[in-house]
């Protein structure tokens, strides 16, 4: 009788112990996503009130957006222009035709010049190259 109940506990502990770990494995794949941040170089916001989205990089500038606290958002390149508290970067978004300054916006990944990815026919043609002046 001893051993019939002891085979039956140990069978119960058994089955308890497989089901405990196929349980635990489901839960475990069922964590929740978290969105992958865009494609480098990226940025994200670091001011608690947000940031102004701005057709062309100046405070004088209309505002076309904002974007909240720890919003990430793909960055297309960087020019210099107006000051802001020591910075004088701006950052045209990648989705958007906008300007944000990076006074609060940490990027990650190396954000090249504006006049490096777009060139202009104004700077880039022969002509322009060549001129003298």
């Amino acid at each position: 009788m001893f051993t019939r109940l002891r085979s039956r506990r140990a069978g119960l502990a058994y089955g308890a112990a497989a089901a405990a770990v196929m349980i635990g494995g489901s839960l475990l794949g069922a964590a929740p996503a978290q969105a992958a941040p865009p494609a480098q170089p990226y940025g994200t916001v670091v001011t608690p009130s947000g940031v102004n989205e701005r057709q062309y990089p100046s405070t004088d500038s209309s505002v076309k957006g904002t974007l909240a606290y720890r919003a990430q958002v793909g960055l297309t390149c960087k020019v210099r222009a107006q000051n802001i508290d020591g910075n004088t970067v701006w950052y045209l978004l990648r989705d958007e035709e906008t300007w944000v300054t990076a006074r609060y916006v940490d990027n990650t990944g190396y954000v090249d010049y504006c006049k490096n990815v777009m060139p202009s026919a104004l700077t880039q043609s022969k002509e322009a190259r060549t001129a003298k002046g």
